[in-house]
């Protein structure tokens, strides 16, 4: 009998070597050279706050879905890119068990309480990091650790958390561009050194360099698109140039985007495959939300940053978008002959 050319079955059809775990661990290693860079720039301080985030994220997880009777699922790698993206957002000088709160907010709350891997609505580690602020605002917003080219003894790594800084968001919020050029240097060397990360801030979002080559690379396996990114990026950078000066049109675009958490929140948060939309109008959209929440929560809110509560705020508004922005459908209207 002669096999038949074509037949039919059941879905799915397309095949990939792909699979969630590879798809975070491959984020994980792109996390990993700022976190190495950020130990160079704090001391040893910002591993181990980072260890103590990722482990706590990964006891929490094993702990709550033994509890919840599901299968425990910490080899994928979900947890610790939790952890690691918690530990990105902390200041490098705050107490070293402040991360276990963070974490049990995190992946107990933000993650399984509201249905577990795929249907959380918040990203995780943001709602971690948002209780902390809540929670501990002095230490969340005044830990900060001057880089080692400001420190008094770089070399001194277990006395390192005595050199405390202002963060340049802070001095620009507080005291004007004209501060932030007297204590951080002229603008060329200014957005060299926060490119390149030798600036204060928390542990994972100095170095706009590092976690663009993350994100480039990531876009490049095609686990991100550069929808979101860019959308975050230009949308920060206009709406700084438009309003963050003294006058309309006089700010700093350059400085906003590489001060704070832009870069690591536009290519690490907002684009969680759970949290945010498929479709790619719907991406540009949701970019451009997060981009002016930033700037507004910057210039108007009470504290310097807003990166944070710009994603988590556009987090609900995903399922929306997606309805919004879904492609029409191109048929013969109802009734007509074909």
């Amino acid at each position: 009998m002669i096999p038949p050319a074509w037949s039919v079955s059941i879905s799915p059809h397309l095949k990939s070597t792909e699979s969630v775990e590879k798809i975070m661990w491959t984020v994980v290693a792109c996390l990993i050279p700022s976190l190495i860079l950020s130990v160079f720039v704090f001391g040893l301080r910002a591993l181990i706050i980072a260890a103590i985030s990722t482990a706590s994220c990964v006891a929490v997880e094993a702990a709550t879905q033994k509890l919840l009777k599901r299968p425990v699922t910490v080899r994928d790698g979900s947890a610790v890119i939790t952890g690691l993206l918690l530990a990105f957002c902390i200041p490098p000088g705050v107490p070293l068990w402040m991360p276990i709160p963070g974490a049990i907010m995190a992946i107990y709350v933000a993650k399984h309480l509201l249905g577990g891997i795929g249907f959380n609505i918040f990203n995780p580690a943001l709602i971690g990091r948002a209780f902390l602020v809540a929670t501990f605002p002095v230490a969340m917003t005044s830990a900060w650790l001057a880089p080692i080219h400001d420190a008094a003894v770089f070399g001194s790594l277990g006395g390192i958390d005595a050199v405390s800084t202002a963060t340049p968001l802070y001095v620009l919020k507080h005291y004007g561009m004209n501060a932030v050029i007297e204590r951080f240097g002229a603008p060329s060397t200014l957005y060299w050194d926060f490119f390149v990360g030798w600036r204060p801030g928390c542990i994972g979002e100095t170095s706009a360099l590092l976690l663009t080559l993350g994100g480039l690379y990531l876009m490049l396996r095609r686990y991100i698109s550069w929808h979101i990114p860019v959308a975050t990026v230009l949308s920060v950078g206009f709406f700084s140039w438009v309003f963050g000066g003294e006058k309309l049109f006089t700010g700093d675009p350059v400085l906003a985007v590489l001060s704070g958490g832009v870069i690591l929140g536009a290519f690490f948060m907002a684009t969680d495959y759970v949290t945010s939309p498929n479709g790619n109008a719907a991406k540009l959209v949701f970019g451009a939300g997060v981009g002016a929440l930033t700037v507004l929560i910057r210039l108007k809110g009470g504290y310097p940053e807003g990166v944070c509560y710009a994603i988590l705020l556009m987090n609900p508004l995903s399922p929306a978008l997606e309805g919004w922005f879904k492609p029409k459908r191109f048929a013969p209207p109802k009734g007509a002959t074909t």
